[in-house]
């Protein structure tokens, strides 16, 4: 499995990824950051996927050149409601062997698919969407992830290497 995030900045985006072999581990068993000096695509509200599927697709990449990859988690829906595909759709569209888990940390309005995931003691809820996994299976993975906070462990992890917060640049 891996999850993968997006930033973006005036200088462009980054990418990250970060790998694991069980939805309870702790500690990354991969670890991939990639930056890219071109502006993004614009952000077009419920076409999220214009701007950061180049992204996911080049790290993605990356990663299956080191390691076998059947599970992608997101951060973001994979559906947008009934009808309506949000990035996590139009990634398994890209490539169908995968399967697509999308977390998003706030609602999106309209979205009548998305399982609202409660963890530690936060009272609010992540949103969880799936295609190739039992949407309610996800659920209870997420649910599973390693962390005692709302936001998973690994999840925290691959968002600060996304935003470059990390010592050293690799």
């Amino acid at each position: 499995m891996i999850a993968i995030d997006v930033y973006y900045s005036a200088e462009g985006a980054c990418a990250a990824a970060v790998g694991f072999r069980s939805w309870t581990d702790s500690s990354a068993s991969l670890e991939i950051v990639e930056r890219f000096r071109e502006a993004p695509a614009p952000y077009e509200s419920g076409s999220f996927y214009k701007r950061e599927l180049p992204y996911v697709l080049a790290v993605l990449v990356r990663a299956r050149q080191q390691v076998s990859v059947e599970t992608v988690v997101i951060d973001g829906y994979v559906s947008l409601g009934t009808g309506r595909p949000g990035l996590g759709a139009v990634l398994r569209a890209t490539l169908p062997d995968l399967s697509v888990v999308g977390i998003a940390k706030s609602p999106f309005r309209g979205n009548d698919q998305a399982i609202a995931v409660f963890r530690g003691d936060s009272r609010r809820p992540l949103f969880v969407t799936s295609l190739g996994l039992d949407q309610h299976v996800a659920g209870m993975m997420v649910r599973s992830m390693h962390g005692a906070s709302r936001i998973p462990t690994l999840l925290r992890r691959v968002d600060a290497l996304a935003r470059d917060r990390e010592q050293g640049n690799r």
